[in-house]
């Protein structure tokens, strides 16, 4: 019996209100304990794809959902369960953020789950500490540095103890500082990660394999060494080999 995977796309399409198509038949896997980096330059989709990942795209899931989480498909009805399951990082934390206290944005979602208390207190804390910010519970989220911000929303996703973590540009914005800290700190999340960034260092230190979207579509989907290597696909794609990688030529 094939082992459940913790994410299935099979042929996702969508297009904006505006009639504007920004998915085109998107299919990949991911199994569990997977570390999978989405690539690809701006407008190829990667955003609109993560927001179906845990149903905030589209408004009403269809009658035969595309995605399946953890083996289950991606419906109305289990919406609340597949949220828990699926942390997205949004790359502006601003939009995360909006609680007053950082204890209290951490609490939200394993309170909307039922932890109260001196649980939900340990969980707050346990998280924090797991992202680097303990003792953080009583400060303003509007005053921390931007890498701060990012941790407590980190922070608050794992809060919620789900077993896929989505993000999107995890490091945009960070000084060289703050990306080392953020790459350490992703790397020994023992959890299923896709990763959509253009920090392709990040990419080929963070994840074995890479899916590369461009134009809603998925052109490529391998072993992140070589695909990030192949300086002729990265540059049909806008996108540039990372420094460090050796050049791949394409046979003949």
């Amino acid at each position: 019996m094939a082992a459940v995977k913790a994410l299935e796309v099979t042929g996702l399409s969508y297009r904006y209100p505006d009639g504007t198509p920004a998915l085109d038949g998107v299919s990949f896997a991911l199994a569990e304990g997977e570390s999978v980096g989405l690539i690809g330059p701006n407008g190829a989709g990667k955003s609109t794809l993560l927001l179906h990942l845990n149903g905030l795209l589209p408004d009403v899931p269809p009658a035969e959902p595309a995605v399946r989480v953890l083996g289950q498909p991606l419906t109305r009805d289990r919406l609340p369960g597949v949220r828990r399951e699926v942390g997205l990082l949004f790359q502006d934390p601003d939009d995360q953020l909006f609680c007053p206290t950082v204890r209290e944005d951490v609490a939200f979602g394993p309170e909307q789950f039922g932890l109260a208390g001196p649980d939900l207190a340990a969980e707050v804390a346990r998280c924090l500490a797991t992202v680097g910010l303990a003792g953080y519970e009583d400060r303003l989220p509007h005053h921390l540095s931007r890498g701060e911000k990012r941790r407590v929303c980190l922070a608050g996703v794992l809060a919620c103890r789900p077993r896929l973590l989505v993000f999107d540009e995890p490091t945009a914005d960070l000084d060289p500082r703050g990306r080392r800290d953020l790459k350490a700190l992703l790397a020994g999340l023992p959890v299923t990660k896709l990763i959509a960034s253009h920090d392709l260092e990040m990419i080929a230190a963070l994840c074995p394999r890479v899916v590369l979207l461009d134009q809603g579509r998925v052109v490529a989907d391998g072993p992140a060494a070589e695909l990030l290597a192949d300086e002729p696909l990265m540059l049909a794609h806008g996108l540039e080999r990372p420094p460090g990688l050796s050049r791949r030529h394409p046979p003949g």
